[in-house]
């Protein structure tokens, strides 16, 4: 099998290797923490319905035209849309993604720096004897200081370009094909252990209990921003991805599997924690604190708890880098496109230029945290600015690009691969429907909702 495409292009060796690839590039630090406390706090098992219709209604259509730009232009995020649409000045939505991401990147390695720490603390069994309020003063201790989140920050920033410097195949698809199956078996191994835990049943009814009293409008509109911000929809990694897949790769079959593996983690995750969590009595609603400071105490009290610490540690760093890499790669494959770098050379750029921005993010929860930007840190700037801005409006530019630029004729095209595989004229018509009408709609939804909240 050719390891290149015609153009020269790296691609993705197999199936499987995209599909880790994808799903990696979806499931991140959010899956852990965020999408149980949605699903508990919005009625149970029924916001998980809602969940799953709005991600085959909206989610796979518009993951599947960030695929279609990608293949089709054999571009990374920067240059595709100049490439399909020469004439015209669609290339400024390629250079929004590329900012987006490089602001993701800033923040995140930022908070996958806060994984490795926790991870060492782990292998030393620090939580075995800490009280929560201990726990809680350990965290801000070290997220607010100087020198050990920037150290930490260094580390997996350095982590994640050393994976991105040996390319699409060796790098980003070998560590995907280990990696993620080591993730799932690891947050299913600890699932296990907390379904056995007395009053963990209790966890299980507040994640897959229907309770239809609590679903309204919020519920709806959580259940649509989730979706979209799962699957990385808007911020150009699917595109980048999808310029990495051979003509004859069914992107729709791919779609639907990087939607599943994606949602299977985040209720692999629910099931992993929300029954330790209703075992110890401590309510769910705690954010990001759920992490690092309400399981560190949970761990603490279970039998065996220092080595559960250690494998959940390990996966949530396993997760951040999963995700991690595909931001990279993004800003990557743009600069090496748009500037005639060697991978190298532009993974030493990128590398210097989000530590510097990473290090602004970690000092502004410390000693640079006067700096205040229309009332925000650098750091909850840069997370605001690209999951509530830059990936929303992409996305909605994304879809008009695909739906009322390319067409139904060119997605018909990528979506048979040129008329060779047979698929009903009523599916590729819903899509484009979904897609043409639909899609915009909920984006435009999602952007009011967040702006006026």
């Amino acid at each position: 099998m050719k390891k290149e495409n015609n153009n020269g292009r790296e691609s993705f060796s197999s199936s499987f290797g995209i599909l880790v690839a994808l799903a990696g590039s979806a499931v991140g630090l959010g899956n852990l923490w965020r999408f149980p406390y949605l699903v508990g706090e919005n009625g149970g098992a029924a916001f998980i319905l809602i969940y799953l219709a709005f991600v085959f209604l909206l989610g796979i259509p518009i993951l599947l035209s960030e695929f279609i730009i990608g293949r089709r232009s054999q571009a990374s995020a920067r240059k595709a849309f100049q490439i399909l649409a020469p004439d015209e000045n669609w290339g400024f939505v390629g250079l929004l993604a590329v900012i987006c991401c490089t602001l993701i990147l800033s923040f995140y390695s930022v908070v996958g720096g806060w994984g490795i720490e926790y991870l060492v603390k782990s292998f030393k069994f620090d939580f075995t004897s800490a009280s929560d309020e201990n726990l809680a003063s350990m965290f801000s201790t070290f997220s607010t200081s100087t020198w050990t989140p920037l150290i930490c920050h260094t580390v997996f920033l350095s982590v994640t370009a050393g994976i991105v410097v040996s390319g699409v195949k060796k790098g980003i698809e070998s560590f995907s094909k280990v990696m993620m199956p080591v993730l799932f078996v690891i947050m299913i191994g600890i699932a296990i252990r907390s379904l056995t835990l007395p009053g963990g049943e209790a966890g299980v009814a507040y994640l897959f209990k229907p309770d239809w009293s609590e679903v309204d409008g919020h519920t709806f509109l959580a259940a649509l921003g989730q979706a979209f911000f799962s699957l990385s929809l808007g911020s150009g990694m699917v595109i980048t991805y999808g310029s990495y897949v051979k003509k004859h790769e069914h992107i729709l079959k791919l779609s639907v599997e990087t939607a599943l593996a994606d949602t299977i983690f985040a209720l692999i995750a629910g099931c992993a924690i929300m029954p330790a969590v209703f075992a110890f009595g401590i309510s769910p609603g705690e954010g990001p604190g759920l992490v690092f400071i309400t399981l560190p105490y949970i761990f603490g009290k279970l039998p065996m708890g220092g080595y559960i610490a250690i494998l959940f540690f390990f996966a949530l760093l396993l997760a951040a880098l999963t995700s991690s890499i595909s931001v990279m790669e993004v800003i990557i494959a743009s600069a090496m496109e748009e500037f005639k770098l060697k991978r190298k050379t532009a993974v030493i750029s990128v590398f210097l230029g989000i530590w510097v921005l990473g290090c602004l993010c970690s000092l502004s929860l410390g000693p640079l945290n006067e700096w205040k930007v229309v009332g925000k840190t650098i750091f909850d700037l840069f997370d605001y600015l690209s999951a509530n801005v830059l990936m929303l409006i992409g996305g909605l530019l994304v879809v008009f690009f695909v739906a009322w630029k390319l067409g139904k004729k060119a997605m018909h095209d990528e979506l048979t691969n040129g008329g060779t595989l047979k698929i009903p004229n009523w599916v590729i018509d819903t899509l484009y429907f979904l897609l043409r009408f639909i899609a915009p709609a909920a984006i435009v939804i999602i952007m009011i909702f967040q702006y006026v909240s």
